[in-house]
């Protein structure tokens, strides 16, 4: 199988860049299967269901979100109704929705998509990621009951997220790291042969303080005083995540590769037949 994921979508510019992009992309990249990172794409805060509902239509096969997941209060309940859209696994369980999902992909195979939320430096008081984690696979053998297994930790720090990387070593086709907005270059399989990235980077304009305009963030860190409320930056996007290609059997990773495309970053797409 080809699995794309896509880092955090930051308000309209990412919103639209991904939206216009994403069936020509899952078309040059022979895609079949697409998890997007939806947790700012509401004005930097959130997800709506318009919103939500334009990045199904638009190829995504499942959303993840993470820290920002209930910020649109008078939208919780989607998380509910739409089980394509995920919360952390590691949330409350009183909390609307879930943290993961059995999906299929146009040939029937089952991707198991978890979702789970780092503890260092992070806002909320959660519970244990690995324990989560460890729930949702239990009983699903990748290669037997599921055909790939995606994880994506939202996390601030980069041992975190290593350190899941390697927990999960061998249990499942790919780990990637978001939240913190930048992609970085340590795209790997691990030993187990677990496809993984620390971070996949953001769907947002990159002339900004990781997708914010500005001017508010300079503010607060010259004077250590608000000036007003954080909006998305408005230029034009870069499109960033990561492509893997799994083995049919093990459902193991054999390759992957970073996705750059549109706005300020460099370039970087690979069809199957330019690896």
């Amino acid at each position: 199988m080809r699995i794309a994921v896509f880092g955090d979508i930051v308000g309209r510019s990412g919103r639209t860049a991904l939206n216009d992009r994403l069936p020509g992309l899952r078309r040059r990249l022979e895609l079949d299967f697409v998890v997007v990172n939806a947790e700012n794409a509401a004005g930097g805060f959130g997800v709506t269901p318009r919103i939500a509902e334009e990045l199904f239509e638009s190829g995504a096969d499942v959303l993840t979100t993470g820290n920002h997941a209930f910020d649109q209060r008078d939208d919780v309940d989607l998380f509910d109704k739409e089980p394509r859209l995920l919360r952390p696994v590691n949330f409350p369980s009183s909390n609307p929705g879930r943290g993961a999902v059995m999906a299929q992909d146009k040939e029937g195979r089952n991707v198991l998509v978890i979702h789970a939320q780092g503890q260092r430096a992070m806002p909320q008081a959660i519970d244990d990621p690995c324990a989560a984690v460890d729930r949702e696979l239990d009983g699903v053998k990748l290669g037997r009951e599921a055909d790939a297994v995606i994880v994506d930790f939202h996390a601030e720090t980069t041992s975190e997220k290593y350190s899941m990387g390697h927990y999960l070593d061998g249990r499942a086709s790919l780990v990637v790291g978001t939240h913190t907005h930048v992609p970085t270059a340590d795209d790997q399989i691990l030993p187990g042969g677990t496809g993984y990235i620390t971070d996949l980077g953001m769907c947002g304009d990159y002339d900004s303080v990781i997708g914010m305009e500005k001017s508010e963030p300079l503010h607060r860190f010259v004077t250590k005083m608000p000036g007003g409320r954080f909006s998305p930056a408005a230029g034009e996007a870069t499109i960033c995540g990561v492509v893997v290609e799994t083995a049919p059997v093990s459902g193991l990773a054999v390759s992957i590769d970073p996705v750059r495309v549109g706005g300020r970053l460099r370039e970087n797409v690979k069809r199957r037949d330019e690896r």
